[in-house]
């Protein structure tokens, strides 16, 4: 207790009411403080934490292409006619070769105006370029280079930027999350056993985001190709889960 000051004192004992309301606020005070340093602190809980890994490889269900048609005119009109006469050469070969109406679904269409810098004078307007370019997926992965032959009969300017993609990547990623999880308790189990405790049970799992879809190949520049040769070839999908175990006591 915090020591008084002699008047302090002397007038508290001249008014016991006062005195006592002092003594209740130092008990009341003190109280908290006391439950405070008594109380044990809680250790921290004891887990096993490990990363497992999963992966399946499969191949490829449908490839997803880019093509389509620039022209370019003295005008616009010009330049737009004769875009959507190729293009509807190319929308036929599509749906010749097998392909579904559904499937196919234009990706970018543009009319821009080109002009020429002339020296010490201002630039001059010499044409327009339209550019219409379509999305195709192809569901049939033996026909992939046929139809890219008929694309360019067809007239198609702009082939490629190839894309091998799968119909329902979370049913192949489930596999893959299957043996992440069996990874990850094999490997708890082994640090469990060096350690000398046994193992309880999963408290948490993270996942963390790992499969990225392919890549696509490099746009090339229609050249009326007698063959084109496509390796579809398999995908390897991964998944990285973080698991966190129990130790049993």
């Amino acid at each position: 207790m915090a020591i008084m000051r002699r008047a302090e004192r002397s007038a508290l004992r001249s008014n016991p009411r006062r005195c006592g309301a002092v003594l209740l606020a130092a008990a009341i005070l003190g109280a908290p403080l006391q439950a405070q340093a008594q109380q044990p602190q809680s250790a921290p809980e004891a887990r096993v934490i490990v990363t497992g890994e999963g992966s399946v490889t499969v191949p490829p269900d449908y490839a997803q292409i880019r093509s389509g048609v620039t022209t370019r005119a003295n005008t616009a009109r010009a330049a737009t006619d004769a875009n959507s006469k190729l293009m509807a050469a190319v929308t036929a070969a599509l749906l010749d070769a097998g392909v579904a109406q559904k499937d196919i679904q234009t990706s970018q269409f543009s009319v821009q105006p080109i002009y020429v810098q002339q020296t010490n004078a201002e630039a001059k307007l010499t044409g327009f370029s339209v550019s219409n370019q379509i999305s195709v997926d192809i569901r049939q992965l033996d026909k992939l280079g046929e139809v890219l032959d008929r694309l360019v009969t067809a007239g198609a300017t702009d082939v490629g930027n190839i894309a091998f993609l799968h119909a329902d990547t979370s049913k192949v990623l489930d596999q893959a999350r299957e043996g992440a999880i069996a990874d990850a308790r094999r490997k708890a189990e082994i640090y469990a056993h060096a350690a000398g405790v046994n193992l309880g049970g999963v408290t948490w799992i993270t996942e963390e985001p790992a499969y990225q879809p392919p890549l696509p190949m490099g746009a090339m520049r229609a050249a009326a190709p007698a063959s084109v040769p496509i390796a579809v070839g398999q995908d390897t999908l991964q998944v990285r889960v973080t698991v966190g175990f129990d130790i049993a006591h």
